[in-house]
């Protein structure tokens, strides 16, 4: 069995992989890393593993990983499934690296927009000829939140809600509406765009926000929580293969 390792921005996410299967998911806190591994490799038997760090992480804590689990840690120098055509390879993040091989894996020769709805929202997008394009970086509805909480002075720190209605009552409303009525018309703005140049577009909603999001989309989407995490099991296997 494989062990595939997402640290974020908030948290880590770990599966356990009986080759691409999902068979375990483990969710807990940075600070608990190193503990909780230990937890899953006591109650699996793991051959490999495969890490990302979107986080910083020392390389004390890192090295301490790989003293426990035989890991691959991916990085823009990683050998993928797919042909990177962005301009600044060495600046993409390790979480699109996943999530671009998973969608290459899961839905070959397709056309494929993978969104990850988290801290920040982003955007990639794979050709049918698994050529990775690039895509766009947004702020997250968190991050929204907070941004017109610092940046003004009355203004309160909200949760997300669903919006009864776009046009906000009272504050909190009109708040909750421009943020999350705001991302959702978004999404469906980004996802039209590439609809009129690629009309066979699939698209894969992810991350953090997927449940709450994916419910309020009217364009038709593959929700999937645990896509970066498959993608990296998939670049785990690919390398293995070769």
């Amino acid at each position: 069995m494989n062990i595939a390792i997402d640290i974020g921005n908030t948290r880590v996410k770990s599966a356990v992989f009986e080759e691409d299967k999902l068979v375990e998911l483990y969710v807990f806190d940075k600070e608990n890393i190193i503990s909780e591994i230990k937890k899953i490799l006591e109650k699996n038997i793991i051959s490999k593993g495969v890490i990302s760090n979107v986080a910083s992480v020392s390389d004390k804590m890192m090295e301490e990983l790989k003293a426990i689990v035989n890991l691959q840690v991916v990085s823009a120098s990683s050998k993928v499934p797919f042909i990177n055509l962005y301009k600044t390879p060495k600046t993409l993040g390790v979480d699109r690296i996943a999530l671009v091989a998973g969608a290459v894996f899961e839905y070959p020769q397709k056309n494929v927009l993978i969104i990850d709805a988290g801290t920040c929202i982003t955007f990639d997008f794979v050709n049918k000829k698994s050529e990775y394009l690039g895509g766009a970086i947004s702020p997250g509805i968190k991050m929204r939140f907070a941004a017109l909480n610092h940046f003004t002075a009355n203004l309160p720190l909200l949760e997300k809600e669903e919006v009864v209605s776009f046009i906000g009552g009272n504050t909190n409303e009109s708040m909750n509406s421009g943020v999350v009525n705001g991302v959702i018309q978004e999404i469906e703005g980004v996802i039209n765009q590439y609809k009129k140049k690629y009309i066979d577009l699939t698209v894969v909603l992810t991350g953090g926000d997927t449940n709450f999001l994916s419910k309020q989309l009217k364009s038709s989407i593959f929700a999937n929580q645990n896509f970066v995490l498959q993608g990296l099991n998939r670049i785990l296997i690919f390398n293995i293969d070769k």
